[in-house]
This record gives C-alpha cells, sequence and structure tokens, in this order.
C-alpha cells in the first residue's frame, strides 16, 4: 500500500448511541501510531474495497489508538453500512496516515466549536485539545434526542462538561446561532460541523454578525447538491492527447473509468481531497465543499468526482 498508508488492528467496537459506532484502532505489535492534529481524519479501506474517511474524536494528547465514530446513514452507500455490518474486534485494516483540513487556530482569544449530529467529532478531539491547552472555548452540540447523540453523557457529565452545551430537539431551549453570535469578543474563530442545512444555517448567521470570514470554519460530511447535471462539455488529457466528452449526469470521473482511465476517488461527494486534478487550461465549475474560495479562484484545480466546467473545454495534467 505504500509508505502513506497503515496496518492497524481494530481493538474495540461499541454502540455509542443508536445507530452509531465507535471503535479504537491500535497499531500493530512493534508499531506506533503517528501523533495527529485535533480536526484531522483518515482514510479507512473497509472489506468491500471501499475507501472512507472519518475524523478522530479521541484527544490528540493521546495517540494510543486512533478513535472514529460513524452514523449508519440510512441511504448508505456501503460505506457506513460496512463499518456497522462487516467490521469485527481483531479485524487488520488498513488506514492512511491522519490528514487534516479543518485546522484548529490554537492561539485564538477565544473558540466556539458548533456540532451537529456526528459532526460532533472532529470538534471533540478540539474541544479536548482546547482543555488541555487551557484555552477560552464553548462547546455547542445539537441533537435530536440523548439515545441519538453520541458522547452525550461525556459532554453533560464527563470533564468537558463545564464547556458544553446540549441542545435536544425533544427539549429547549433551541440553539440560537444568532444569539450566540451577538455577543463574543472579536477575535473568537468559530468551528462548525454536521449535515450541509445545518452548516449553511450557522455560517449564514456567523456571516449575518460580521464574523470575519477568515475566522469561520466548516468541514462537511456530505454535500447533496454535488451532482454531475449540466451542461456536456470536453476533457482533455494533456498527457496523452485524448480528449473525452462528459456527458450532463456522469461525472469526470466516471466518465474516464469507462475508457479504462482510473482517478482515485474516495468520498465522492467532492469533500476529502482525494481526487484534487490539475487544471492547465478551461474554467471549471466547482461543486465541492474541499477547496478554499481562493483555490476555486484560480480555476487551476477542480474535483473531477462531482465539479464540471463552465468552458466548453477542460484540459487536465493527467
Amino acid at each position: 500500500m505504500g509508505e502513506q498508508t497503515l496496518q492497524v488492528t481494530l481493538m474495540r467496537k461499541h454502540a455509542e448511541a443508536e445507530a452509531i459506532v465507535s471503535f479504537d484502532l491500535s497499531a500493530r505489535e512493534g508499531d506506533e501510531l503517528p501523533a495527529f492534529e485535533a480536526g484531522s481524519h483518515i482514510d479507512v479501506h473497509l472489506p468491500n474495497g471501499l475507501v472512507r474517511q472519518y475524523s478522530l474524536y479521541g484527544n490528540p494528547a493521546d495517540n494510543s489508538a486512533y478513535r472514529l465514530a460513524v452514523l449508519k446513514e440510512p441511504q448508505s452507500r456501503g460505506g457506513s453500512e460496512a463499518v456497522h455490518e462487516l467490521l469485527q474486534v481483531g479485524d487488520v485494516l488498513t488506514i492512511s496516515r491522519p490528514r487534516n483540513n479543518f485546522k484548529l487556530v490554537e492561539e485564538a482569544g477565544s473558540t466556539l466549536l458548533i456540532a451537529g449530529g456526528i459532526g460532533i467529532t472532529p470538534l471533540l478531539s478540539m474541544a479536548h485539545r482546547l482543555a488541555g491547552l487551557g484555552r477560552n472555548f464553548q462547546l455547542h452540540y445539537c441533537g435530536r434526542s440523548p439515545e441519538r447523540m453520541a458522547f452525550h453523557e461525556l459532554l453533560k457529565d464527563g470533564a468537558l462538561s463545564g464547556n458544553s452545551n446540549l441542545y435536544l430537539d425533544s427539549e429547549g431551549p433551541a440553539f440560537d446561532p444568532k444569539q450566540l453570535f451577538s455577543n463574543q469578543p472579536k477575535d473568537t474563530h468559530i468551528y462548525v460541523c454536521g449535515p450541509a442545512g445545518f452548516i449553511d444555517w450557522v455560517i449564514k448567521e456567523a456571516q449575518a454578525a460580521d464574523i470575519a470570514p477568515a475566522q469561520l470554519h466548516q468541514e462537511f460530511f456530505s454535500r447533496s447538491e454535488a451532482a454531475p447535471a449540466g451542461e456536456e462539455f470536453t476533457v482533455v488529457l494533456n498527457r496523452s492527447g485524448k480528449s473525452f466528452v462528459i456527458p450532463d449526469g456522469e461525472t469526470v470521473t466516471e466518465a474516464l473509468a469507462k475508457e479504462g482511465i482510473e482517478i482515485p476517488v474516495s468520498c465522492e461527494q467532492g469533500i476529502c481531497g482525494t481526487c484534487v486534478t490539475k487544471v492547465i487550461d478551461g474554467i471549471p465549475d466547482h461543486r465541492d465543499s474541499y477547496l478554499t474560495d481562493e483555490e476555486k479562484a484560480a480555476n487551476d484545480q477542480f474535483m473531477p468526482c462531482c465539479s464540471r466546467a463552465s468552458s466548453p473545454k477542460l484540459v487536465l495534467d493527467l
């Protein structure tokens, strides 16, 4: 698999909440797990051949195990279903080294961590880190009920309870981001993770409160609007000179795979960054949640798993 992957053993699997399992991955005998930063994730190679990204929720000060929690999605594309039904204690798995696209600004004067549902996972690692550093922070966690909230008891009564605020659909009061943002220090950094609609709502309220864009951080688990629909366009592979028409309703990765040209993919929704491809000429129609606004404006890379073209032709470094 190469030096960028690791072999680990699944040491613990636990029903963390309704439809959510947590599991601990430990280094094989004689090996050590690389240290990780708060907000990091790893790729997990699943028994059914899929590769999926999962955030590390553990304390970065402890790398004796990588701790993950996974929600079984009602419309699973095979990843969460495999985690829940196929993975067993004792299994040896291939994973990537930790990567971080959701970096914590540790020196911020004040930090708000806002989670919706399973979006708690990367924010929990941030809470552990900030607590360890003695920083000023609050964790706001929204869920349907205690039974459906991973780590509910830990955050209600554990070491992080003094910094944690839990909001349940079945109880009041409701989470009010507008009120929360109205009384924050100017240097507050805000981190949001959860369903796309939840993130959009929170970010819009933060923008309305004049929170600086550089102080807003978000990470998506899925984006339903990352769809391939659109006008057909042509992709030219710069190295071979071959060209292919990408029709409406088909992604670049799907179209090229039919021609025997494989681009490494993982999430297939423009979230993980696995398939980032260099653009030599043409204007992409960016539909991902991975690239920053600045990177999208540069138009020199795009995500072929979900993005299309605004120009009739894209020349790719393939």
